[in-house]
């Protein structure tokens, strides 16, 4: 399983030649068949590149602001996991206050959304400094 674009196609196209070969007894037509197809599944890929250009360039931020809002929710949400609320347990603990324990968030679902955020901002960063974005 890939996370980015571009592993997921090649994966793609290995997977199609093989089953593809299966049902066209002809490697070449095998072949140009997996070309077409991957072909139309890169253009796929490439509109949606091109629409998230555009939506992030736009000007109003329920278009625009959506991925950083996820990523704010989602910090917000690590911070007060595991800093804020371990602290003030401590500190209500501490100073005698009996209230009802602090919710603890389930960080199953926020972690995966987190963290696939990180590791595609990283990706990015790797890119521009090798200089392969502008």
């Amino acid at each position: 399983m890939s996370f980015d674009p571009i592993t997921a196609g090649f994966n793609f196209g290995s997977k199609l030649v093989g089953i593809l070969s299966q049902w066209i007894p002809d490697e070449t037509k095998a072949n140009e068949a997996a070309a077409v197809i991957a072909g139309q599944f890169n253009q796929l890929i490439a509109g949606q590149i091109e629409l998230n250009k555009v939506e992030a360039q736009s000007a109003s931020l329920f278009v625009a602001g959506w991925r950083p809002a996820v990523g704010w929710v989602c910090v917000s949400a690590y911070a007060y996991n595991f800093v804020l609320q371990p602290f003030f347990t401590f500190i209500l603990l501490a100073s005698g206050v009996s209230l009802p324990p602090l919710p603890i968030l389930d960080w199953s679902e926020l972690g995966l959304v987190l963290f696939g955020m990180l590791g595609l901002g990283g990706m990015r960063t790797f890119e521009k400094f090798k200089g392969v974005t502008k």
